[in-house]
């Protein structure tokens, strides 16, 4: 069976309820389909009213598709009757009969029963009153309903890449020191279909903040070695009193005199370095998927990776912080209870997710993996153009 190239597009209205985690949870878990791209999106006038022609066809019917057209009037365009900014997080997935899988049995039809074995089971409304008119109308989600049209909705949604990206600036908040925050969630995340990134999302939206900017990428060995560079310096000292007990404990019956801590301290000197550099590829590698001591070419590090991770942007007074306290302790084992780490980390490695400390740090870190500015042609619209022309479109 051919791989087909479906997207759910989550609404405004569930991402300004925070419901987004836990839509992200279903989609990944309950799907038997690859989540291979990520991007944020406000409509302008212009790709909304395209949308709303290939949403909305004329032989629609009549109760659902001014339900829709209202809908998307009022949620989707930047002038909106609620004042707020909508923003939209689209998703790609890739797999076997990907569209009708998506749509009727993930994110499911709507219906007047009361039910939550779908997304729009879940966090969809559809409620007509009494005399049968709607009343309230809420996707959560938006999809193709087939697999014809699903080629028109991302040859749109390709068409009018330049309305997504980085929407940092674009919301208004409090009085108060406006931050972005940069989270990655790590790589063992995405080992296996589950609810996990979900979930690490949905702590993460105790904060209040916005996500402004989502990318599903590839971290490469270049970008590995230059994200975690400080790190190797300050392995060379924070490593040593580790490497100075193994030392003492691997040595201290090995000779027939006797072997001093002091012993052990001369040895470590001597072999700080080389631990320090055999830590920092362990990190290098687990970002990656890669052995950096395998690459003959230092060409090949610019490309070199086998694992996915998922950079998000959090904006809003004091992000940076807020972030960092959701976040937890590096060490799950200290971290406090509810943060992600305390909930989803494994070791001082494998900890769910990484956070920039400092505006600054989050200024390189964001830099270095492609997250700063938008630059012509993202990953998306590549992903799609390719897959459109794949089918001879």
């Amino acid at each position: 069976m051919v791989n087909e190239l479906a997207y759910a597009l989550i609404t405004p209205y569930s991402l300004m309820k925070s419901r987004t985690g836990g839509i992200i949870g279903r989609l990944i878990a309950h799907s038997r389909l690859t989540l291979v791209g990520v991007r944020m999106f406000i409509f302008s006038d212009e790709f909304l009213e395209a949308f709303k022609e290939i949403l909305c066809p004329p032989n629609m019917e009549p109760v659902m598709r001014e339900a829709w057209l209202r809908y998307l009037d009022e949620n989707l365009r930047r002038q909106n009757p609620w004042g707020f900014v909508p923003r939209c997080m689209l998703l790609l997935f890739s797999g076997p009969n990907a569209v009708k899988h998506l749509k009727d049995d993930v994110i499911g039809s709507f219906t007047e029963q009361i039910q939550g074995d779908t997304v729009r089971g879940t966090y969809g409304d559809f409620i007509r009153g009494g005399d049968g008119a709607l009343r309230y109308f809420e996707p959560a989600v938006v999809t193709a309903p087939s697999s014809e049209l699903n080629v028109e909705h991302l040859r749109l949604l390709a068409r009018y890449d330049a309305d997504g990206g980085i929407l940092t600036g674009r919301c208004t908040y409090p009085s108060g020191k406006v931050e972005t925050a940069l989270v990655i969630l790590k790589p063992d995340n995405f080992e296996r279909p589950t609810r996990r990134p979900g979930n690490i999302i949905d702590v993460f939206s105790r904060t209040g903040l916005r996500i402004v900017g989502t990318r599903l990428f590839n971290m490469t060995v270049a970008q590995a070695e230059e994200f975690y560079g400080p790190l190797k310096e300050m392995f060379t000292t924070r490593l040593k009193p580790n490497l100075t007990q193994e030392v003492y404990t691997r040595l201290q019956n090995a000779f027939a005199f006797p072997f001093t801590m002091l012993d052990a301290d001369h040895v470590a000197d001597t072999l700080a370095g080389r631990n320090a550099i055999a830590e920092f590829n362990r990190i290098v590698e687990y970002m990656t998927g890669v052995n950096p001591d395998e690459i003959t070419d230092p060409a090949q590090k610019k490309t070199a990776s086998r694992s996915r991770c998922l950079a998000v942007l959090y904006e809003g007074v004091d992000a940076i912080s807020k972030i960092r306290k959701f976040l937890g302790s590096t060490d799950p084992t200290k971290a406090d209870p509810a943060t992600v780490r305390s909930e989803f980390g494994r070791d001082l490695m494998r900890n769910g997710a990484h956070a920039s400390d400092s505006p600054a740090s989050a200024e390189r870190e964001r830099k270095i993996i492609g997250m700063w500015q938008e630059t012509e042609g993202s990953d998306i619209q590549q992903m799609i153009s390719q897959y459109i022309a794949t089918r001879g479109k």
